[in-house]
């Protein structure tokens, strides 16, 4: 049964494309303002942050969710935009932030769901994408897994098949007051991996980094350095 251990980790590490860095996509676009105008309320009608920061997701209370914080929009989309299946431990209702304890556990997760998403866009050889470093720390109470849970949930394959235990574990602790779950990352043997339920223990969400990923679809492997600092 899943365990509660008290962490003090500073500085893990999440990867977002870095297309999403901004406040909004619509950002930095050269179209006039009343075209501007009309984009952003189509934006902010069918964008999932923005809905559930209006009250919008009912598994998700508008109170928990970042406000008048630096990076409050980066931590929000990752509860609110949950994706059709899910992940390892969240459904698809809510969503949660994962960070690895190491740059290279997140980047090793990051590149398996790419080339993955490659694969099935039956999109061949190599292909470079640009990555914004957000560093966060946690300090506080999380779950861990016991012998028989990493066996059930930290399944690699098929996605998302797999994550059917996972997440049946991660929303009953969810329900039960858990803050979340530090568990071995699935993609990097070593590595570790965090999957934080409450907005509010994102602490000091801040940037870091810019990265440049390479993945092969071909190949297990993966180009990982700093971008280009005009990048």
């Amino acid at each position: 049964m899943a365990q509660l251990k008290q962490y003090d980790q500073a500085g893990t590490h999440r990867l977002i494309p870095a297309k999403y860095g901004a406040e909004s996509v619509l950002e930095g676009l050269p179209l006039p303002i009343n075209v501007l105008a009309d984009l952003s309320e189509l934006d902010a009608a069918t964008n999932e942050r923005r809905i559930a920061e209006r009250g919008g997701n009912s598994a998700l209370g508008p109170g928990e969710l970042l406000l008048g914080v630096p990076e409050a929009h980066i931590v929000n989309a990752a509860f609110s935009h949950h994706g059709p299946y899910g992940g390892r431990f969240h459904g698809r209702e809510r969503g949660a932030w994962y960070a690895g304890f190491e740059i290279e556990t997140s980047a090793a997760e990051v590149a398996f769901h790419k080339r993955r998403f490659l694969i099935e866009g039956r999109m061949q050889g190599k292909h470079t994408f640009d990555y914004i470093e957000f560093l966060a720390d946690f300090s506080g109470w999380f779950h861990t897994l016991d012998a028989s849970e990493r066996e059930s949930c930290l399944q690699p394959g098929p996605v998302p098949q797999c994550y059917g235990s996972s997440q049946g574990l991660a929303h009953k602790l969810l329900h039960e007051g858990s803050n979340g779950i530090v568990y071995p990352s699935v993609r990097r043997p070593g590595g570790t991996c965090i999957a934080c339920f409450r907005p509010a223990l994102v602490f000091h969400p801040r940037r870091g980094q810019k990265y440049r990923l390479t993945v092969e679809t071909s190949a297990d492997k993966i180009e990982f350095e700093a971008a280009p600092s005009n990048s």
